[in-house]
């Protein structure tokens, strides 16, 4: 039996045409949540892949130069704060990551999923938790959903300065909590994000 920290290389996968598949974002209050799908090339391999949370904002920017360069194919996808609130932050996030994976110019066999449950797609799946960490193809997709969030996050400041979303992406952090219960919730808030809904509720009740 393989350890539990072993890193899985694509030769396990011997036959296949694995894709590593990763979200990004489903803690934040604001902001869509964003899934990455990405098949990695065997003969150009990238150095440093690992799970996007344990690398500096820089390192994650310059490896995802690198895997849209060498990758045999990658895709980003995403699902708004309106479909999170609709179908829940868990089904938005399989949404985002099936999408991601059809978005692929090259037809996987295998999706290999971060986590501990599998999107509903035609391309068979399995779950590995702590993927990130073990599988490069989902480093890889991890850093990507990671990076390309950021981006839009950083895209949303522009928009709603107010907010800080440059500083905390969306996350619940006392500075975006102060700013919201200042400025109020905006529209790309999660409205059945706890903190969001009770403001919200607070609101309606005045």
């Amino acid at each position: 039996m393989r350890p539990k920290e072993a890193t899985l290389s694509l030769f396990d996968y011997a036959g296949e045409t694995i894709c590593g598949v990763d979200e990004a974002g489903r803690g934040p209050l604001a902001g869509p949540v964003f899934a990455a799908a990405v098949i990695l090339d065997v003969q150009r391999p990238i150095a440093g892949l690992r799970d996007s949370k344990k690398l500096t904002a820089a390192t994650r920017e310059q490896l995802a130069v690198e895997i849209k360069a060498h990758a045999v194919a990658w895709a980003i996808a995403q699902c708004s704060e309106e479909e999170i609130d609709r179908l829940n932050i868990l089904q938005a996030s399989m949404l985002a990551m099936r999408r991601a994976v059809e978005l692929l110019s090259v037809l996987p066999t295998l999706a290999l999923i971060d986590g501990n449950r599998c999107p509903v797609m035609k391309v068979r799946s399995e779950a590995i938790i702590g993927g990130d960490d073990k599988v490069e193809a989902i480093s890889a997709a991890s850093i990507l959903a990671k990076t390309a969030r950021d981006a839009a996050l950083c895209e949303l400041h522009l928009i709603y300065p107010h907010y800080a979303f440059d500083q905390h992406k969306g996350y619940p952090t006392v500075l975006h909590l102060e700013r919201l219960q200042l400025h109020g919730v905006s529209p790309v808030h999660r409205k059945s994000y706890a903190p969001v809904r009770a403001l919200l509720q607070r609101v309606e009740t005045t």
